[in-house]
């Protein structure tokens, strides 16, 4: 689906070139997926654990889930352990602000032979919830634009960019538009109860700086693929209005309260109405139009998560830059 301020188009995506203009400008995420989920147990019980967030003191943000995907355990006490091959996962304190409680993200110490990397590799698999029917290989979870080279990941799949294809990109090339790439290591996406998003690694080359802000200067469009790419644009803003390079960690948390300042429109997938993915949509497009959208995908069954179907949603500037041959 396209929507704008002029309203809804119904498409698919290899039509995508015709939808964008020459001299818009696509930017992608291109952090590649880790098999953050680890089966274990806690206490005697089975347990999965999704790895989220490595942090700069060697610790990391884990959750701890049911094995039948059911849901987050949340009665986890400080200190307990979770026993996982080659070692185990100790619980330290609170990473999303409870002291007490239900608690979903813990800050944890991996203790484990050969490290988290080789865990993963040696006993991973990717992160799955219950709409997920099936069990599907980590190479299903890479975007076309991941660098596997990269370590570490993200926790899940920035699916945004899923549906791109090389013959794709070529098109849209041809037709010249341009792509830029930006890296953010996303978390787990489980924040189901309007919950902010947890701060996240993330790094704009200068490259990629240098092409949005000319883009800007050419009246073109800055089209984020995805909420990662939106959040670690508005997070690299200086003083000026412009994009810099900018590397390190990002806690911006948007939506109408502070409404995106560089992204012109994005590509998303269908988010749960209750996810705080929501508020960034309404950031780039406005509540409204966002109602409007998620209103006319649900009558259309339109397809959700992270292997459904996907909107372009523009915000009011970039609606009135109407490409040649849109419909």
């Amino acid at each position: 689906m396209v929507a704008s301020q002029s309203g809804f188009v119904d498409s698919t995506f290899v039509q995508l070139p015709a939808l964008l203009a020459s001299g818009d400008l696509l930017v992608v995420n291109t952090s590649p997926t880790m098999a953050a989920a680890v089966e274990g147990s806690l206490n005697g019980l089975p347990v999965v654990t999704h790895l989220s967030t490595p942090l700069d003191d060697g610790r990391w943000v884990i959750e701890l889930r049911r094995p039948d995907a059911a849901g987050p355990i949340l009665d986890a006490r400080p200190g307990e352990r979770a026993r996982v091959p080659l070692g185990s996962i100790v619980l330290e304190d609170p990473a999303d602000g409870g002291a007490g409680g239900a608690v979903r993200l813990w800050r944890a110490s991996i203790q484990v032979d050969g490290g988290v990397r080789s865990l993963m590799q040696r006993h991973g698999r990717p992160i799955r919830y219950r709409y997920v029917t099936g069990e599907w290989p980590l190479s299903m979870y890479q975007t076309f634009f991941a660098d596997r080279r990269r370590w570490p990941g993200s926790a899940e799949m920035p699916s945004a960019g899923r549906p791109f294809t090389a013959r794709l990109v070529r098109a849209l090339r041809r037709n010249g538009v341009g792509l830029a790439g930006i890296e953010l290591h996303a978390g787990v996406s489980s924040q189901e109860a309007h919950e902010p998003p947890q701060p996240e690694r993330f790094a704009v080359s200068k490259k990629t700086a240098s092409l949005i802000n000319a883009t800007r200067r050419h009246e073109g469009r800055v089209i984020a693929v995805g909420t990662t790419v939106t959040r670690a644009l508005e997070s690299a803003i200086a003083e000026d209005g412009t994009i810099a390079a900018s590397t390190g960690w990002t806690d911006l948390v948007l939506g109408p309260d502070r409404p995106a300042r560089i992204v012109d429109g994005l590509i998303t997938g269908w988010h749960p109405p209750e996810a705080s993915h929501i508020d960034l949509l309404r950031a780039v497009a406005g509540t409204n139009l966002v109602a409007d959208t998620y209103d006319r995908a649900v009558a259309g069954d339109y397809l959700w998560h992270e292997f459904g179907d996907s909107c372009l949603l523009l915000g009011e500037q970039a609606s009135n830059h109407r490409p040649a041959g849109a419909r």
